[in-house]
């Protein structure tokens, strides 16, 4: 079976990892699909979230990394994936995935959606959570991997000189 687990991963959290470890546990190939989405402005540019994902995941020897843009339903049939998988943190997430998903099965029969509940100890963490903590010079490090908090300090660094 060959997943796609898509997302924004701006920046890939301890909660992303989990869902990754667990899913690629599930499938004999999991892609990270990471999502060029020009309606928002993220902290990290397509090319730098690629490659955070790369060096977290490596151990992973059936995880692969790559970007997309467009429908996801369009990018899994491209990379004949079977699955979709989405994270779910909490009851208020489910509504809008569950309409994602019926969506996506709308314009693609073929691919299925499954739904993993993010670990108890991650279901209040997003990106945009990491994002703010960082900003206002909170301590990441129960959030994020170690590279990732460096790279989110230099950038952090970065927007205050500017």
């Amino acid at each position: 079976m060959r997943a796609v687990y898509p997302g924004s991963f701006d920046p890939v959290t301890y909660g992303h990892l989990d869902i990754i470890g667990r899913a690629a546990h599930l499938t004999d190939e999991l892609i990270i699909g990471v999502l060029k989405n020009n309606a928002k402005s993220p902290l990290f540019s397509l090319e730098e979230r690629v490659r955070m994902l790369e060096e977290v995941t490596k151990d992973y020897h059936n995880v692969k990394v790559e970007a997309f843009e467009g429908l996801l339903v369009d990018f899994a049939k491209r990379r004949k994936a079977d699955v979709v998988i989405r994270g779910l943190r909490a009851v208020t997430d489910f509504e809008s995935e569950l309409q994602m998903a019926q969506t996506n099965h709308k314009l693609a029969e073929s691919v299925e959606t499954i739904f993993l509940t993010t670990g108890l100890e991650y279901s209040y963490l997003s990106s945009t959570i990491v994002k703010e903590v960082a900003a206002f010079g909170g301590d990441i490090s129960q959030f994020v991997p170690k590279m990732v908090e460096q790279k989110i300090q230099e950038k952090m660094d970065e927007r205050r000189r500017v």
